[in-house]
């Protein structure tokens, strides 16, 4: 492999650090400063003479992250497209001297690689939409220029956009079927009337630009400081809005919402009528262009609450001032201007009396105290203590594990269980109820452990919905459900402490209105040997582990099935100590391995700028043997411990971690010398 072409670091002119302005010349030499709105460009001032990071100078010396402090940078980009459902892969090399720069209408010349990302794809059978790609060439470039003053150039300009160096798009033969906007609105619209939720439609301000967002929220949530990823019109927030990103951010947008407990029974609609998208643009752009008190509002909602719309604008409601302490030594004032709804919708008659709940005992509101470690496990407070000396509380700027800084504790959780398509089960776990728990031994520190009865275990509504116990996650992040409140044991504090009490309190801090969603849906993923014929079509190495701990059944609360955990690496990184899995099922490891692929592959690029990246090419090929029988065959050789595989064109080995990090046990062609 040859050398590549590398360029002086244009953000630190190859001396690997900056000078940067420091963070006290945005509030200039005052110990006290106000500070500026979000992305505000006012003119840097001058520094705080008592500055604890630049000592008065004004200037900080930062590593450069553009070059990683190498001073160089690499002329190189790969543009790469893979077909998973044929394992072909094609790719191209940009280099100085492989562009065909044109003029465009502003008289700068810019080489367009849209087109040859199409032939790659067509080369590969995929049929994928192509985003829109260009290399801007610097001022400077003419096509009269001699050829190294060129190649300098155009050098400079391939380093500025190889951010990523390597970009890989990952498509099937088989294009998807259009979107429908009307269908995915009121697919969201049903989902919600399902779910017990509102699914509110904003459009807010920015400049004099007009940002759009879809989400799902707990009734009664405050409106966000700043939504998730806002759209420039409805149709581009729906096409980028699922199910799962709708839901995402729930927990963050709803602990402040209050808790009230459900009537699922009462009748709602079953399914959302249709919905006309234009419709319901155009009536959110008309309260954003309506006026109140004067002034045009800031933005304007569309909520769908039990089966109906229901608009408001939005307004200013009360400055909320805080005080911050910098790294400098400055203390900056922020005043904040949090919006509300005009007008609240109706409450839906699924709602009904509030949640009960208790002052959190480990915390204290208007202080930034917090519950000492030395407390942690309900031990009383340790009078020789460094941290709290035995008060129990010590100051922390962190919000407070016990009850996530609502300062309330709920005595009630209540979840939800869904496909995400038409079936549905609410469930009211009430602390303080009378129910029968059976015995599970003993936890640490000899705490007694009980089974509560399967109304408290969720693993056991997962055959309700056809799926395993372990494809249960939350709907927020798609996290996984812990094995004890997936299987309904509970760690008791005391002999005869309430066990549905503790297993509220365990479901986790700052649930939003006290909601616990949990989706039962199998993952979404390809067959795990789709993946490696992928990974080595990219000329990359796939890293599977897995941990079998399906012969500890009997002590409840130790971790128990089959851990996975799936990656892509390249070739020359060996196995670390630290490749060990969480995921609860394969089909979940393999699903987030595709989700992170981007920053997968990113890691894969050489660190060293004069290494050249790889340009894999491939054929279609038949998909190679099934690895999994093999790995289920070695994990359950070596129970309770990690068994690591990489697979890679040189074949595959096999390590074991202990104590000591990965053991090399075994190499050959494939798994079949497993046996």
């Amino acid at each position: 492999m040859t050398g590549a072409p590398t360029v002086a670091c244009p953000d630190c002119d190859g001396v690997t650090f900056r000078l940067d302005p420091c963070r006290c010349t945005r509030y200039g030499d005052r110990l006290l400063a106000d500070d500026g709105p979000p992305g505000d460009a006012e003119p840097r001032r001058e520094p705080y003479r008592k500055c604890e990071l630049c000592r008065g100078v004004g200037t900080v010396a930062v590593a450069c992250p553009g070059c990683g402090r190498r001073g160089r940078r690499r002329a190189q980009l790969v543009l790469t497209v893979a077909n998973l459902d044929t394992g072909a892969v094609a790719s191209h090399l940009v280099a100085p001297g492989t562009l065909d720069p044109r003029p465009d209408p502003a008289g700068d010349w810019v080489a367009d690689l849209t087109s040859r990302v199409r032939e790659l794809a067509a080369a590969t059978g995929v049929a994928a939409t192509v985003d829109p790609l260009t290399v801007r060439l610097p001022p400077a470039w003419r096509p009269d220029l001699p050829a190294d003053e060129r190649h300098e150039l155009e050098g400079r300009a391939v380093a500025e956009a190889a951010r990523p160096a390597w970009r890989v798009l990952v498509g099937r033969s088989t294009a998807p079927p259009p979107l429908d906007l009307a269908a995915r609105l009121a697919q969201l619209c049903a989902l919600a009337d399902l779910l017990l939720l509102d699914l509110v439609v904003e459009a807010r301000r920015h400049g004099d630009a007009v940002r759009w967002n879809v989400r799902y929220e707990v009734p009664g949530s405050p409106v966000p400081a700043a939504p998730t990823e806002p759209r420039a019109d409805l149709s581009a927030a729906l096409a980028r809005t699922e199910v799962a990103d709708a839901l995402a951010g729930l927990g963050e947008r709803g602990p402040a919402a209050p808790a009230r407990m459900l009537r699922p029974d009462l009748p709602r609609p079953l399914a959302a009528p249709a919905v006309d998208v234009d419709e319901v643009e155009r009536r959110i752009r008309a309260d954003c262009a309506g006026l109140t008190d004067g002034e045009e509002p800031p933005g304007a909602q569309a909520v769908w609450r039990d089966g109906h719309w229901w608009h408001t604008g939005l307004g200013p409601s009360q400055p909320v001032e805080t005080l911050v302490e910098q790294p400098t030594g400055q203390v900056v004032r922020r005043v904040r201007v949090p919006l509300r709804r005009l007008a609240e919708p109706p409450d839906p008659p699924w709602l009904g009396e509030p949640v009960p709940w208790r002052p959190c005992p480990d915390c204290r509101p208007g202080e930034p105290l917090r519950a000492c470690r030395c407390r942690a496990g309900g031990r009383p407070a340790d009078d020789g203590c460094t941290a709290c000396g035995g008060l129990g509380l010590r100051p922390s700027a962190l919000a407070c594990a016990t009850c996530g800084g609502t300062r309330r504790l709920h005595r009630a959780a209540l979840v939800t269980l869904t496909d995400l398509r038409h079936r549905v089960v609410h469930l009211t776990w009430q602390a303080g109820a009378p129910e029968a728990a059976t015995p599970a031994g003993n936890g640490p520190g000899g705490r007694p452990v009980v089974r509560l009865p399967g109304r408290y275990r969720l693993g056991a509504w997962a055959t309700v919905f056809g799926v395993r116990p372990e494809d249960l996650a939350e709907a927020d992040g798609g996290h996984e459900i812990p094995p004890d409140v997936r299987d309904g044991y509970v760690t008791l504090p005391w002999a005869g402490a309430d066990p549905v009490g503790e297993l509220v309190a365990a479901v986790g801090p700052a649930l939003p209105a006290a909601r616990l969603l949990v989706i039962a849906v199998r993952p979404d993923a390809p067959p795990l040997a789709e993946l490696l014929r992928l990974a080595l079509g990219l000329d990359l190495a796939l890293v599977v582990s897995a941990l079998d701990l399906r012969g500890h059944p009997a002590d409840p609360m130790r971790a128990h099935g089959l851990l996975w955990s799936v990656d892509l690496r390249s070739p020359a990184d060996p196995v670390r100590p630290d490749d060990l899995p969480c995921r609860p099922s394969l089909e979940a490891a393999v699903a987030h391995c595709l989700e992170c692929l981007d920053v997968a592959l990113t890691e894969t690029v050489p660190a060293d700028p004069e290494k050249s990246i790889p340009v894999p090419q491939s054929t279609p090929r038949a998909l190679p043997s099934d690895p999994l029988p093999g790995l289920l065959r070695l994990a359950a050789r070596h129970a309770g411990r990690t068994v690591t595989v990489r697979f890679a064109w040189s074949g595959c080995t096999v390590h074991c971690h202990d104590e000591d990090g990965p053991l090399h046990l075994a190499e050959g062609s494939d798994l079949g010398f497993c046996g």
